[in-house]
């Protein structure tokens, strides 16, 4: 079994590598996209949770669960979304250690603004998430997590990349 976890700030490109993975590993790798759920709007969160952040924690806690049960019955597993790595690991160890590799996907951010802009969404190019995807940066280094920067790098090489963590 293998479970790898991409996380990211919008724009990344870690849904991309998640969608090619998924279309061309039909069967091979079991791919789970954290927005699957129900996103509320942030009143909601913070009506519900307290803020956006306990929300995120809340529902990563309850995807590192999902995705144990489903590491249980093996295969390969592939999940993608925004959250922090500490809440990663606050979920796996909740798991009784689910065992997990965790990749950023990163980009710089001139190209994260303009991948934004392309799909359609310029107004999340925005100062709060570049300060989120510096935040998730210095998160990474401190834990010693692999980085991979899709800024100039072709989607082949990076899914390709992916793949190689999946299988080892």
């Amino acid at each position: 079994m293998a479970l790898v976890i991409l996380t990211g700030a919008s724009g990344s490109g870690k849904t991309a590598i998640a969608r090619t993975i998924a279309a061309e590993h039909v069967g091979g790798v079991s791919v789970r996209h954290f927005d699957s759920i129900e996103i509320p709007p942030i009143e909601g969160m913070v009506a519900e949770y307290g803020s956006p952040e306990a929300w995120q924690r809340a529902m990563t806690l309850r995807w590192m669960a999902s995705l144990a049960a489903e590491a249980s019955r093996g295969g390969h597993i592939l999940f993608e979304g925004q959250t922090r790595l500490s809440f990663l690991r606050e979920g796996a160890a909740a798991v009784a250690g689910l065992r997990y590799t965790p990749l950023l996907i990163d980009c710089d951010d001139a190209t994260r603004a303009q991948r934004l802009k392309d799909r359609g969404q310029p107004e999340l190019g925005d100062e709060n998430m570049m300060n989120w995807a510096g935040y998730l940066r210095r998160e990474a280094m401190e834990y010693r997590c692999r980085i991979l920067d899709t800024s100039n790098r072709p989607l082949e090489d990076c899914v390709s990349e992916v793949m190689a963590l999946l299988t080892d």
